[in-house]
């Protein structure tokens, strides 16, 4: 039997249930544990979140899609900000410059992202990771020249990210001077 074809016939499909459940021993109740089942060409996928919302206040399909997952992809952009802007360093003898330190790094992932919204849309890079951009367009050998008037930086004819590094400069001369 072909599984080519067999991909083809089966339908893609997503239920939301919501069902009460108790642990042996571990849980001293029932809780709600809303199960998202997808089943299609790669075959069954399960993924199960357990909640405190009552389903009368909330339906599973919403719970799942409207509270789970953007708290998922929150907590996505604080690990991004921990391991490619290396966040999670607090290595100093005081709280103060621990959070200084962190405090830091917090406006560098700010001022990155506001980068990439304002200048790498349309470009490779318009979806990339904090860490694939620092590493791309700020880690790069350059020449600095700098005169009474300007700041040249000279970078290699070999940068791989010439056109981009263009196109986010054009773009950030659009941008107004507020101070």
């Amino acid at each position: 039997e072909d599984l080519e074809e067999v991909k083809k016939l089966v339908p893609i499909s997503t239920w939301h249930r919501s069902i009460r459940y108790k642990t042996e021993k571990s849980w001293s109740c029932q809780r709600r544990v809303v199960t998202k089942v997808c089943y299609g060409s790669d075959g069954l996928k399960m993924r199960h979140v357990v909640t405190s919302l009552p389903a009368s206040k909330i339906p599973p399909s919403k719970l799942y899609t409207k509270k789970y997952c953007p708290r998922g992809e929150m907590e996505n952009r604080s690990k991004e900000q921990q391991l490619d802007l290396l966040a999670d360093r607090t290595s100093t003898q005081t709280f103060q410059s621990n959070q200084l330190r962190l405090w830091i790094h917090s406006w560098a992932y700010v001022l990155i992202n506001a980068f990439r919204q304002h200048c790498l849309k349309k470009t490779s890079l318009a979806k990339a990771t904090v860490g694939r951009i620092r590493l791309n367009l700020l880690k790069l050998g350059a020449r600095i020249k700098i005169s009474c008037r300007r700041i040249i930086i000279a970078i290699a004819s070999a940068c791989p990210y010439q056109d981009i590094l263009s196109i986010a400069n054009k773009r950030i001369k659009t941008i107004p001077n507020t101070g």
